[in-house]
């Protein structure tokens, strides 16, 4: 494996981990989890969605991290470091007259997820942050359910535009590493100018392998969270890439920090990362929200209750 200095992490942690306490982190989880990244080198610290909340019922409820306001921003970073900020947005979730410009932001580097058939509408949006000064990314989510044919089209149109990186992303973790060098092979072809990010889930395991594989294969841009915190089975863990990473200036001691100070008692009380339900859906290559659902239920231990719900007609929960 031939991996060097040329690749960027992105934690994720606040970001994607929100999705499973509801973003409900204190600011000085955040304060320490960005000294935290930005002495072990990390690149970019993802510190919420930049969504607008009058387009999210139920918005009252969530955390800020969900919907970013810039002044919140300034006061909970109360000095910029080397690690950068990003933000995600989701298509038809984000009200462009929430985005100033770059100069009056903290943020760097504004994402916007999409699923294949919002290419289009997705680009708009990058076209605009871009105008505004942000660095962008493209994020196609759930890649294992796209056709080939439908990727080749979005292409013709992502070549043609201003994005500085397409993500390619295991929204299910159902691919393996083998996936991962096929996709990377077919991005790099059709989108020879446009750099590549990697979002790996772990639901069978592979989320640091499939990391890896697409690192091995140009991959630039490769996202994590500390102990692996994210949607249902988590991602990437931060700390095993920041560590096994070779030639790279990243420094594991300070991720540890942040792994005993705030990560384990957390773990204690929110549930995250592998668990034979988000396996059995990675398998299957459907969403995890079944899995979710089931281990929500007071028969969340029944392994084999959902397996057969999934593969036996007419079974039900």
């Amino acid at each position: 494996m031939i991996v060097g200095k040329k690749h960027k992490i992105i934690d994720c942690t606040i970001r994607d981990g929100g999705l499973v306490n509801n973003w409900d982190f204190s600011v000085e989880f955040v304060q320490h989890l960005y000294k935290c990244l930005n002495a072990a080198g990390v690149d970019y610290m993802e510190i919420g969605y930049k969504n607008s909340p009058k387009l999210l019922k139920g918005s009252e409820s969530s955390g800020p991290w969900r919907f970013l306001k810039d002044d919140f921003l300034q006061e909970v970073i109360e000095e910029k470091q080397t690690t950068k900020l990003s933000a995600l947005v989701d298509i038809g979730r984000v009200d462009v007259n929430d985005i100033v410009p770059r100069e009056k932001s903290m943020l760097d580097l504004i994402r916007v997820a999409c699923y294949i058939k919002d290419v289009d509408e997705a680009l708009e949006l990058v076209q605009l942050f871009h105008e505004r000064g942000y660095e962008s990314t493209l994020n196609i989510m759930a890649l294992s359910n796209v056709k080939e044919n439908q990727l080749i089209e979005a292409f013709k149109r992502i070549s043609h535009s201003v994005v500085d990186v397409v993500y390619i992303v295991d929204s299910y973790g159902s691919l393996m590493p083998s996936d991962i060098q096929y996709l990377v092979k077919m991005f790099q072809k059709h989108l020879p100018s446009k750099r590549l990010g990697a979002h790996m889930h772990n639901n069978l395991q592979l989320g640091l392998a499939n990391t890896l594989a697409a690192a091995d294969h140009g991959v630039e841009l490769l996202d994590c969270s500390v102990y692996g915190m994210g949607r249902a089975a988590g991602n990437c863990p931060t700390e095993l890439l920041v560590g096994l990473l070779k030639n790279s200036n990243y420094s594991l001691r300070p991720v540890l920090d942040m792994v005993e100070k705030y990560m384990i008692p957390l773990r204690n009380i929110e549930e995250w990362g592998y668990l034979i339900p988000y396996m059995i859906t990675g398998m299957f290559d459907e969403h995890p929200r079944s899995a979710m659902a089931f281990l929500n239920s007071p028969d969340r231990n029944m392994a084999l209750q959902f397996y057969d719900m999934l593969t036996v007609p007419n079974v039900k929960s």
